[in-house]
């Protein structure tokens, strides 16, 4: 049964004593392949003899425990205890971001520069519109309309669902632009017989990150049929768009993607902004619990796991996200390294510090990125 809050109606957020997840996370028993194609292979007419080894069919983590969390009754329940997706192995644990960095991330706006540069502008300003009108945000929360990506203050907050429901669907997008344009790269480097200059790296880390972070608000709201039928459509239509015009013009999509991303660190701050105004005041109670996955992946010290220390570490990553695929559409699509990786083949023997990304949110220039190759 749905947890409603008394000031905030219809926000389904998950809670402590809710039931987890689903048979979907309970390990299964051990039988082996045999056994699985035909049953009757395990089965012996002298029962006194011992039965046969059961083998695995697969490797087993050893970050899920092999325990019960749950009926499968639960995985269709809209209340869940946070922690559904907390076992899951990272494939890309994160580095994790100092206390400097995360609080001096600022929203800023890189100036179109060029035509390519301002059909991408009006591309993301394009989708803030329909973002904007899906989500439900009215015209006294919207901020001025003339500094978008920088202006914070606006009439009226958005309450904690309006936000997570915000997240969810930015979230839910920005995670494709990396997986397309790492697989692309990753298949021109075959096709050419040529190393990549570590953009492909970047790229699905990228990606995985921004999973991550959905995953994350996923364990705080559960998405209704309209909200998963909209996220279904964007992705097909975005999905599709991004790859066709990587392939005409992948400078262009990466300035897409730091404008998109200027959006988002403009968000997460704006949320910050409300919760130490005390407008969202659930998130703000100190006794608040994030969810366990969060903790795990950004490896989160003790007295550092309130719901505003999470949006300080999404918001840093956003701004990495920012940073370098600015400095991306700033270099030879073909030729120049990432300047974030250290990369001897492709001429990078040491690569800038990760925390420029952050701080830089216009990009590297590429005469940085050349002088630094050729010294």
């Amino acid at each position: 049964m749905a947890h409603r809050l008394a000031d905030c109606s219809k926000l389904r957020l998950f809670t402590k004593g809710g039931s987890v997840g689903s048979s979907f996370f309970t390990p299964a028993p051990l039988v082996g392949y045999a056994a699985l194609r035909h049953p009757r292979a395990i089965s012996t007419s002298n029962t006194s003899k011992k039965p046969a080894l059961a083998i695995p069919t697969g490797p087993v983590s050893p970050l899920v425990p092999a325990t019960h969390v749950g009926t499968s009754s639960a995985s269709t329940s809209e209340v869940r205890d946070g922690n559904a997706f907390a076992a899951l192995p990272l494939t890309w644990p994160h580095e994790g971001w100092n206390e400097n960095v995360l609080l001096n991330v600022v929203p800023s706006h890189r100036e179109p520069r060029t035509f390519g540069d301002w059909i991408a502008w009006k591309i993301v300003r394009t989708c803030r519109f329909w973002m904007d009108l899906v989500t439900g945000m009215r015209p006294e929360q919207q901020v001025d309309s003339k500094n978008p990506t920088t202006a914070l203050a606006a009439s009226k907050p958005l309450t904690e669902r309006q936000w997570l429901v915000r997240f969810i669907f930015l979230e839910s997008i920005a995670g494709v632009p990396g997986m397309v344009a790492g697989s692309l790269r990753h298949l021109q480097s075959i096709r050419r017989f040529q190393p990549d200059q570590g953009w492909i790296k970047s790229l699905l880390e990228e990606s995985y990150n921004e999973r991550m972070h959905l995953l994350t608000f996923l364990e705080m709201y559960k998405p209704g049929w309209f909200m998963r039928l909209v996220v279904l459509g964007a992705q097909g239509v975005f999905y599709n768009a991004m790859f066709i015009s990587y392939l005409f013009s992948p400078k262009i999509c990466h300035r897409f993607v730091g404008y998109l991303e200027e959006e988002a660190v403009h968000t997460y701050t704006r949320c910050l902004l409300e919760l130490d105004h005390g407008c969202l005041k659930r998130w703000s109670d100190p006794n608040f619990r994030i969810p366990d996955i969060a903790v795990r992946y950004w490896n989160m010290p003790e007295g550092h796991r309130t719901m505003k220390d999470l949006i300080l570490y999404v918001r840093a990553d956003e701004a990495s996200h920012r940073g370098v695929n600015h400095t991306f559409g700033n270099l030879d699509q073909v030729t120049d390294p990432n300047p974030f990786m250290e990369c001897p083949g492709g001429g990078v023997v040491k690569a800038f510090p990760k925390h420029l990304s952050v701080t830089r949110p216009a990009g590297l220039e590429r005469e940085e990125v050349i002088s630094k190759e050729t010294h």
